[in-house]
């Protein structure tokens, strides 16, 4: 609970100052949990849903609504965003990251919408790396296993006399394929390497300056249920192989302007490609965000900034997605306030503000929000929030058009009006007039701290949303051949959810640390969205010996509220699972430390999602590997 945030205010306060739903996964937890990638860490957060599609894919959402491409949630890489504006959704296969550089990664449960703007709907997942100068000297580690295969990474840190300090890193990873449920490989292996560099200077006793930047490349495999451009319009499996690349570069300077006033400027250029058959993304994006903070008086801290986003995009389309116009450029201006105000010797601190935003979609959006924190005293601490957030529409609800074959169907043509069954291709549309979808939250947490060996964290909340996106049935259109149903995206419906979540953390010794997390979502209509409505994580941290270290890690996955997710004409029912995770750390020298780590221990195999398109389900398998590293 002493862990400084800097996500809820854009300031940095204790966790348990905050008046939000956050959680913190520290560089300490990434290691001894031995994730090799960020979705999996997130599983240790209540309330975040993540799922494995396949060997390169996720499904990660805060509060239920998951999928391949959850629009609802933010994610930032030291405060650069890597949604893509294509699906308003993550790849998360490309966003990679050196683990050993993770300092820590904040999680806010619920909206974060009046400072981080749209999209800031169900969450927000912000990635900080450390600083240069934590990170001094040489890193190398390598590893293998039977799914996570050729893991090898390599980082060194220096400084440039005594104000300037920086590092250089690279990283190679590559993943075996899995298998279909229904059996054979399902060869969606996935590779990746790339590069960075990160420098941090102190210009002066006020000034600070940040540059850092990142470049990879890589492949993606998968087989996929497309249409047949020799058999139209039929499908087919077919192996398709994805080209990514991409690079950026961020700088950001802070200024110190008195004891209770600063601002920054962060400026980031980043470009993105993706090369696959259903469709090829070229993206490139400019960023500019300037923030404020200053205390007025002795009750008010005030934080505003403004933003300026432009994105230039380029598709080539195929004979399954269409985008019209293939190129676009967008705009987003915004800007917030936010005041923070303390009562009563600060133990009661209301926090009022709006995001005001504009985009090339739905226009003028307004993100209000209020929240309040009472400290009953240093052990209870209760708080209380309603805030609105909205989701913006993306590139392609506005411009795009996906086509699939359905379940064939038995039709009587004339003029012998005999009936014969043939192919229903339904071709989803795009709506130039899609509006955002909005959220109303209704939050409340607890908090409680008796002492430094043992905390809780306990959350509720209500969502009461408007506008979300379905497919509604249109005009239908005989070919003599096949049946075409044009299915056209509207705001079509509202839903309202409701949940709660608890974080326990007990240490009664340097010998033993317990993380517990449980948390429970309920909707209104749980046929739709895919995401079991109750997770369980235990972890246990144990120092067997001053160079020997055990971690287990206990999960227990409801079954999917989505009882049908429809794919190449098959229906899944996705159960319950319940799966162990262990590590084995030993400290061979000072420098040298080998670990051994098994996930998925309790089953073979199992389901854990299925992508919403084209796609066939594949199964998490049980997997080993074993990691060197030496520090220098």
């Amino acid at each position: 609970m002493n862990i400084k945030v800097t996500s809820v205010s854009k300031k940095s306060q204790h966790l348990s100052e905050s008046a939000a739903a956050i959680f913190v996964i520290t560089g300490d937890d990434l290691k001894r949990s031995g994730v090799t990638n960020i979705p999996d860490a997130l599983r240790m957060v209540p309330g975040v849903t993540v799922a494995r599609i396949d060997s390169n894919k996720w499904a990660v959402n805060v509060r239920g609504f998951n999928s391949r491409f959850a629009a609802q949630l933010l994610v930032l890489i030291d405060g650069r965003s890597v949604y893509t504006p294509t699906y308003s959704g993550v790849y998360w296969e490309v966003n990679d990251i050196l683990l050993e550089d993770v300092d820590r990664i904040e999680v806010i449960r619920g909206p974060g919408a009046t400072l981080w703007g749209a999209n800031a709907v169900n969450g927000v997942i912000n990635i900080i790396t450390k600083h240069t100068k934590e990170t001094h000297g040489g890193l190398v580690s390598a590893g293998n296993g039977n799914v996570e295969k050729n893991m090898a990474s390599a980082r060194y840190g220096n400084c440039f006399g005594e104000d300037s300090h920086w590092r250089i890193y690279t990283k190679h990873q590559e993943r075996d394929e899995f298998k279909y449920l229904t059996g054979g490989k399902a060869d969606d292996n996935w590779k990746i390497t790339q590069f960075g560099f990160r420098m941090d200077s102190t210009l002066t006793p006020k000034d600070n300056l940040t540059v850092q930047g990142d470049i990879y490349e890589g492949d993606i495999n998968q087989e996929l249920n497309l249409v047949d451009k020799k058999n139209f319009p039929y499908m087919g499996v077919f192996p398709v192989e994805t080209s990514v690349s991409g690079k950026n570069l961020l700088t950001r300077w802070q200024h110190t302007l008195s004891s209770s006033s600063d601002f920054s400027l962060q400026v980031y250029y980043d470009t993105t490609k993706r090369i696959e058959d259903i469709i090829d993304e070229k993206r490139d994006n400019f960023d500019m965000d300037f923030q404020h903070r200053f205390a007025a008086g002795t009750r008010h801290d005030i934080v505003w900034g403004v933003r300026y986003r432009y994105t230039d995009d380029d598709y080539a389309n195929s004979i399954i997605s269409d985008i019209d116009p293939t190129s676009r450029q967008d705009n987003l201006y915004s800007a917030f306030v936010q005041d923070e105000i303390s009562f009563l010797r600060d133990r009661v601190r209301l926090t009022i503000g709006s995001k005001f935003e504009h985009n090339d979609y739905s226009g003028y959006e307004v993100q209000p929000s209020a929240r309040l924190m009472w400290a009953a005293n240093s052990r209870h601490k209760i708080w209380g929030a309603v805030s609105k957030a909205v989701r913006t529409p993306s590139r392609a609800e506005f411009d795009g058009k996906l086509s699939y074959v359905a379940t064939p169907v038995s039709v009587a043509f004339p003029p012998s009006f005999v009936p014969k069954v043939v192919p229903l291709v339904i071709d989803m549309k795009g709506n130039e007039h899609f509006d955002a979808e909005e959220l109303m939250a209704y939050e409340l947490g607890y908090r409680f701290i008796p002492t430094h060996k043992f905390s809780v964290d306990l959350t509720f909340f209500y969502n009461d949303y408007e506008n979300l996106r379905m497919f509604e049935n249109g005009e239908t259109v005989s070919t003599g051949t096949a049946i075409i149903m044009e299915s056209n995206l509207v705001n079509g419906y509202s839903e309202t959810s409701c949940g709660g979540g608890v974080a326990i953390i007990f240490k009664p010794s340097d010998f033993f640390k317990c993380n517990l997390a449980y948390s429970f979502i309920n909707t209104d209509n749980n046929g739709i969205w895919g995401f079991p409505r109750h997770q369980v994580s235990a972890r246990g941290q144990f120092n067997l010996t001053k160079t020997l270290e055990l971690d287990a890690w206990l999960r227990y996955v409801d079954d999917t509220s989505a009882s049908y997710i429809f794919t190449d004409n098959f229906q899944y029912d996705i159960d319950d699972y319940l799966t162990m995770d262990l590590r084995l750390g030993w400290k061979i020298t000072p420098q040298l430390e080998l670990s051994l780590v098994g996930q998925n221990l309790l089953d073979k195999t199992h389901m854990e999602f299925v992508q919403e398109a084209f796609s066939r389900a594949t199964e998490v398998e049980r997997s080993f590997y074993g990691k060197l590293t030496y520090q220098f």
